[in-house]
């Protein structure tokens, strides 16, 4: 049983799994067990090329970001599991128990954030009541969106950058991913908020 599954290797996947990544050593998140399902292999990520984005050597290509970051992601916090090459198709359950079935394995979660792009048709089974016309995007894209408030769709399963009705634009997309992070974060703290930030200080 994990605590929580992270649904998608892109920007807001990765950004999500990487702030929780950092707060291993809170008393509230030490023994959580996290797994990423790292399914990248639709993000848009992978024809980019960044030259605006705050933080990134202009020039990166997108397709070098996606590995780059997972890689960031191992080596930091090896205690996130990551399951490759393996796509999500079905959600079934509640909160505290959802089952969650990929093409290849059956997974039991309490939580779950989805961070998959907002193509269209959607593609997991057992949310469709949520799907909705993207907001931010032009009509003729035909993207689409989860509804959610404040990125929670229904109890114990967030959604995060361009599915939860954000633009697709990089900074975006992984500020979604972080705030949801905080917001779980918060939620395994017993509601006080959570901001996690390493320092140069000594402390």
């Amino acid at each position: 049983m994990f605590d929580l599954l992270v649904i998608g290797g892109g920007v807001s996947g990765v950004s999500c799994s990487l702030l929780l990544g950092s707060a291993q050593n809170k008393p509230f998140a030490s023994d959580k067990k996290i797994g990423l399902i790292a399914h990248q292999k639709a993000s848009s990520l992978q024809e980019a090329l960044f030259n605006n984005a705050y933080g990134i050597a202009p020039g990166k290509l997108g397709s070098d970001l996606l590995s780059e970051s997972l890689a960031h992601l191992q080596s930091t916090y090896p205690h996130i599991q990551q399951i490759p090459n393996e796509k999500v198709v079905k959600i079934e359950g509640n909160s505290g128990n959802y089952s969650v079935t990929t093409n290849k394995n059956t997974y039991q979660t309490k939580l779950i954030v989805i961070g998959i792009g907002a193509g269209n048709p959607f593609t997991i089974e057992g949310l469709e009541e949520f799907v909705i016309p993207h907001q931010k995007i032009n009509p003729e894209k035909n993207r689409i969106q989860l509804k959610n408030n404040d990125h929670l769709v229904k109890d114990g399963i967030y959604v995060c950058g361009t599915l939860a009705g954000w633009r697709s634009q990089l900074p975006i997309a992984a500020g979604s991913g972080a705030a949801v992070a905080t917001d779980i974060l918060t939620l395994w703290n017993d509601g006080n908020h959570v901001q996690v930030h390493d320092s140069t200080k000594v402390k």
